[in-house]
């Protein structure tokens, strides 16, 4: 952080005064001019909870997603189809078993294993040859939609989180006035705030992970020089399935995740791959901050174009990203 200071002081500045605006504006009580013009304070303060938990979202997702692609460099489209696959087991194991935890480790669990197989049976084959890559994933992924359409019809699932995640919190944040002075403070869905903290933890986990353990040494290490890992008596295919394992374990752990907040449908495979591959290019590629920073970007977007400006809401995040290619093509946090 200091670095990045010390290098580009300007854009410092800047984002030191959005945030300071964005916290005026969240704590404090708002004067009618400005509920004039953007509108009621609940409604921004609930958009911008909302951006911010659904970054946390897309952060499982694209989490997974920038370990295979953005560090290994291996093209794995197939990614949304571990999403959509891992909600489905959960759903399934938690609705047999009663539940929910059961379902998200059988979710975790179960994809990682198809990552390992993925892992093993086609990228060990293709490595170096990003087209054969892609093109054998985008088929894979099709398949996978078919068979998934056909188990599970089309049919929207959501099951119910554990009973103690039911409910809203009130949020240290007045909402209101009333004409007698009380103020009324927001109200925000537990659950969604828990799936912030989850994504708050895997992110800090998977930083720690990568760059203070020994395994994530040799993971960076064979991504830089293979064959020196190898020669040092390292299993390099071993430590990449590894990385596929926890890569595909994170798709499902956030299929489940997501299929509580939001639901399970068919479609839901592209919608996440697609923000995947946003927010690596966006973040950096093989950067776990990045990642964070891309997935909350993205989020904010999505969320304040869909209430603001809904029918040109989705032009937000695409404009990010062309912006970040052309000012930045490395992204965010990615090295040059």
């Amino acid at each position: 952080m200091r670095q990045f200071v010390e290098r580009h002081t300007f854009w410092a500045i800047v984002i030191f005064l959005i945030a300071a605006a964005f916290l005026w504006m969240i704590f404090s009580v708002w004067p009618d001019w400005l509920e004039d013009a953007i509108g009621r304070k609940k409604t921004f303060v609930n958009t911008f909870l909302n951006g911010i938990t659904l970054g946390g979202l897309y952060f499982l997702v694209a989490s997974g997603f920038t370990l295979v692609f953005g560090l290994m460099r291996n093209v794995n489209l197939a990614h949304g189809s571990m999403y959509l696959l891992g909600a489905y087991i959960g759903y399934e194991v938690a609705e047999a078993s009663g539940s929910w935890f059961l379902g998200l480790a059988v979710a975790f669990l179960a994809i990682a294993a198809s990552g390992i197989l993925l892992q093993v049976l086609i990228f060990r084959r293709m490595e170096g040859d990003d087209l054969r890559q892609t093109l054998v994933t985008i088929g894979i992924s099709i398949i996978a939609a078919d068979l998934m359409l056909a188990v599970w019809t089309g049919t929207t699932y959501q099951f119910a989180p554990p009973e103690w995640l039911f409910g809203a919190a009130t949020l240290p944040v007045v909402s209101t006035l009333k004409s007698s002075g009380d103020a009324v403070f927001i109200k925000y869905p537990v659950y969604r705030l828990a799936v912030l903290a989850v994504a708050v933890a895997v992110g800090i986990a998977l930083w720690l992970f990568l760059n203070r353990t020994r395994i994530g040494m040799m993971i960076r290490a064979g991504v830089n020089d293979r064959e020196m890992l190898a020669a040092s008596g390292v299993n390099v295919q071993l430590v990449f399935a590894l990385v596929f394992a926890i890569g595909a374990g994170l798709a499902g752990f956030a299929g489940v995740i997501g299929g509580t907040a939001l639901s399970i449908a068919p479609g839901e495979d592209i919608r996440y791959l697609l923000a995947s591959l946003i927010v690596v290019i966006v973040g950096g590629l093989g950067s776990v901050t990045g990642a964070a920073i891309g997935a909350l970007l993205i989020g904010l977007a999505e969320q304040f174009g869909l209430a603001y400006f809904p029918t040109y809401g989705v032009v937000l995040t695409f404009l990010i990203m062309v912006v970040t290619l052309a000012v930045r093509p490395q992204g965010i946090m990615g090295g040059r």
